[in-house]
C-alpha cells in the first residue's frame, strides 16, 4: 500500500473512533479496536467484547443513545515504518459536550498515541493510549 493511501486509511480509523463514540455505538468501537489493547485511565483492556463493555460501563448515554459529545481530533502526525506494515500516530483530542440543561463546553482534552498494523491490505489499530491532560466538568459524561 502506498504511503499516501496508508496515511488516509489511518486517518479514517482515527476519525471512525470519534464517530462511533459520539454516536454511542460502543459495539462499533469494540469492533474497531478488536485487535488492539486500549490503555486509558484504568487497567489496559483487550478484545472486542471487553472494550465494548468498558465503554458501556464508563460513559453515560442519554435517551437519544449518545453521550451527547463531539470528539475533535487534531494535530495528527502519522509515521509509517520502513516495512510499510506498521505505523504509529499521535494526535490531540478535545471532547465537547452539550445537554438541554448544560451549555456547550469542552469537558476533556488530551493526546492519543496509536499503533497500527497493515494485514491483507487493511490497516488495523493494535494499540490506543489515551492521555487526558485537561479535565473539565465530566459529571454528565462519566459514570461514578
Amino acid at each position: 500500500m502506498e504511503i499516501s493511501s496508508s496515511h488516509r486509511a489511518i486517518e479514517n480509523l482515527i476519525a471512525a473512533y470519534a464517530e462511533h463514540v459520539d454516536s454511542g455505538d460502543f459495539g462499533a468501537v469494540g469492533a474497531l479496536l478488536a485487535d488492539a489493547v486500549f490503555v486509558g485511565s484504568g487497567a489496559p483492556v483487550r478484545g472486542q467484547k471487553a472494550i465494548e463493555a468498558m465503554f458501556l460501563d464508563t460513559l453515560i448515554t442519554y435517551p437519544d443513545g449518545t453521550p451527547r459529545t463531539k470528539h475533535v481530533t487534531t494535530n495528527t502526525v502519522i509515521d509509517i515504518a520502513a516495512d510499510s506494515r506498521h505505523a504509529t500516530a499521535r494526535s490531540y483530542f478535545t471532547v465537547l459536550q452539550a445537554l438541554p440543561d448544560l451549555p456547550l463546553q469542552p469537558i476533556a482534552a488530551g493526546r492519543y498515541q496509536d499503533q497500527f498494523e497493515c494485514r491483507a491490505q487493511r490497516w488495523h489499530f493494535t494499540e490506543r493510549r489515551v492521555h487526558v491532560d485537561l479535565v473539565g466538568n465530566v459529571t454528565r459524561h462519566l459514570r461514578a
